[in-house]
């Protein structure tokens, strides 16, 4: 995985919330130490969080600000005598008035600032939580793909390419007593856009193509896909067609084939 997608996964944010295993940790610590923008990422997000903890201020509460609003009201909504004041003690009141006023902006605006930066807060808890059921998930799958591929009766057919790219070449898995089939299509090249491989289970005579599967979403990072069981197969093959796939393969765009 390359830095900037390592930095994008958002492992480094589980990291510093402290939820990820030992094993993770060290995993962290050794691309940390590696790459000097993983390290840098790592001491940024840190100092964000810090800003954030020490953003946090008194601010005046609601039966405060009321306390004062009935106090002006009261001032202000007498019948007084209109008497002579002098300039200094008319600027003074302004002053005072502008100040309290200026005061209750200021701790409205930190207030505002505060709810902002716990929504902000919860919006990224949400995404991590997210990405840590994606990372489990994942976990998940690649355990199992593991121990289908290590089993001892799976039986691997490999798939030599053919004669419109002599370079392809790919793998099936089948494991017949767990009825699973895996296809490791990273010897493929990158399909086009708007184009899916197909894998195809073949029967030799008469030959006899059946479907088992789409390698949708296919990229350097993920190629290795589950198809369908095939219990009769007596070969694999893989053709390049249209997106969302074909009721009988292309056999001009047919890039691998093996017998099992």
């Amino acid at each position: 995985m390359e830095t900037k997608e390592y930095i994008a996964s958002g492992i480094l944010e589980l990291y510093v919330y402290g939820l990820l295993s030992e094993a993770e940790n060290d995993q962290v610590n050794a691309m940390a130490n590696k790459h000097p923008e993983v390290k840098a990422e790592i001491v940024s997000i840190e100092k964000a969080i810090i800003n954030l903890s020490s953003s946090f201020a008194p601010f005046i509460s609601h039966s405060q600000f009321e306390k004062i609003k009935a106090q002006l009201e009261l001032k202000h909504g007498k019948v007084v005598d209109l008497k002579s004041r002098s300039n200094t003690a008319t600027y003074i009141g302004w002053a005072a008035a502008a100040a309290l006023l200026i005061g209750i902006g200021f701790q409205y605006n930190k207030l505002s600032n505060t709810q902002n930066q716990i929504q902000s807060i919860e919006i990224q808890k949400s995404k991590l939580e997210q990405t840590v059921v994606e990372l489990e998930s994942k976990n998940k799958e690649t355990t199992t793909v593991l121990n289908v591929i290590r089993d001892t009766k799976t039986s691997v057919i490999p798939l030599a390419g053919q004669a419109i790219d002599p370079t392809a070449s790919a793998k099936v898995y089948w494991n017949k007593e767990q009825q699973t089939v895996y296809v490791d299509a990273a010897g493929l090249p990158k399909p086009p856009e708007g184009m899916v491989y197909q894998v195809w289970a073949l029967k030799l005579n008469p030959l006899t193509p059946t479907s088992i599967g789409l390698l949708e979403n296919f990229t350097a990072d993920n190629a290795i896909f589950k198809v369908e069981n095939n219990a009769g197969a007596e070969a694999f093959g893989i053709t390049l067609e249209p997106a969302g796939g074909s009721k009988s393969p292309t056999l001009e765009k047919l890039y691998t084939l093996g017998k099992v």
